[in-house]
């Protein structure tokens, strides 16, 4: 396991219990030290994801072993079939999408992927799509539309790809784009983040009838870094932006930005994938439950006047009631 800088508490707990696992013999009092060291390892784990600061959530977030998108296609949904190319530039592999079915019901299910190795992520751009990547999203889910297939989006991406490229090709636009055509598509749209969901690259595929995030995931308007620099003029300001944003999973819940939280197992998604998938697939089944068969015109009424209840705002100096 690797443990990030917080967890310091946990490691050396850990290595205490295996240290006393090695050593122990078959003595009644040697089996209750360790069932009461794991039981204090329990206590010490849940206090401390309890009460995670803004830039904790964002190392757990970003967490090397956290579950991706092609995780949860294996773990969550049966017989996916990955869809290639925008017919226009290319096939970008920051972004997966194809047919896939939940239990008995037909899907399309489409996502960022980071990678793993250095080889993948260089592969995958680091999870940060080009146009040609949202091309092929919005390209995919008009296909969904027509054959009356709910759209599910998992969303984990620092931002859209930044480079030159990218920019001549119409990143702007084609985010744009995306936003108003999936606020119109007749057929059910869920989003769920699931690890970053930074800036304009997790809007490309965030409009949805329901938006979710994963527990010690985040969804802000800019990375930390980013947000640093503009307003501190240095990243080294990362932490300060994080608790400035307000984005961690509590504070998009009460501020109704998100609809849901999806909880993680105790110490996060990457310490169990398959728990973190139940957890995802219950939470999917219950809501196609509620969105399918319900006809359009009521479905495209609820996403708009979902988004347009966002934010609050004072007129001529009145607060809120």
């Amino acid at each position: 396991m690797d443990y990030l800088p917080f967890e310091q508490p946990i490691a050396d707990l850990a290595l205490e219990i295996e240290k006393c696992e090695s050593e122990s013999s078959d003595s009644v009092e040697s089996a209750e030290k360790i069932r009461n060291l794991k039981q204090s390892l329990t206590d010490l784990t849940r206090d401390i994801y309890g009460k995670l600061t803004p830039w904790e959530t964002v190392q757990v977030a970003r967490h090397k072993d956290r579950p991706h998108t092609t995780d949860y296609l294996s773990l969550v949904f049966d017989e996916f079939v990955e869809l290639h190319g925008d017919k226009l530039f290319g096939d970008d592999r920051a972004i997966r999408v194809g047919f896939a079915s939940l239990d008995r019901t037909k899907v399309m299910v489409l996502g960022h992927q980071k990678g793993r190795t250095f080889q993948d992520r260089t592969e995958n751009f680091f999870g940060c799509a080009h146009p040609e990547g949202y091309r092929k999203a919005m390209a995919k889910m008009k296909m969904a539309e027509k054959y009356n297939l709910p759209v599910i989006c998992l969303i984990d991406t620092p931002g859209a790809y930044p480079g030159i490229g990218a920019e001549e090709r119409g990143q702007a636009q084609v985010i744009a784009e995306n936003m108003y055509e999936m606020s119109r598509l007749k057929t059910p749209i869920i989003c769920i983040v699931i690890g970053e969901g930074g800036s304009g690259g997790a809007l490309g595929i965030g409009v949805g009838d329901r938006v979710a995030v994963m527990e010690h995931a985040y969804y802000s308007v800019i990375s930390p870094e980013g947000c640093a620099g503009i307003l501190w003029k240095g990243a080294e300001h990362a932490e300060k932006a994080a608790t400035a944003l307000k984005f961690t999973s509590k504070n998009l819940l009460q501020m109704g930005i998100v609809d849901d939280v999806i909880n993680e197992p105790l110490g996060g998604a990457h310490r169990d994938h398959h728990k973190t998938a139940s957890q995802m697939k219950a939470y999917l089944k219950k809501t196609l439950k509620d969105l399918v068969g319900k006809p359009h015109e009521s479905l495209l009424e609820e996403r708009y006047q979902r988004f347009r209840k966002i934010g609050v705002f004072n007129e001529a100096g009145e607060l809120p009631a």
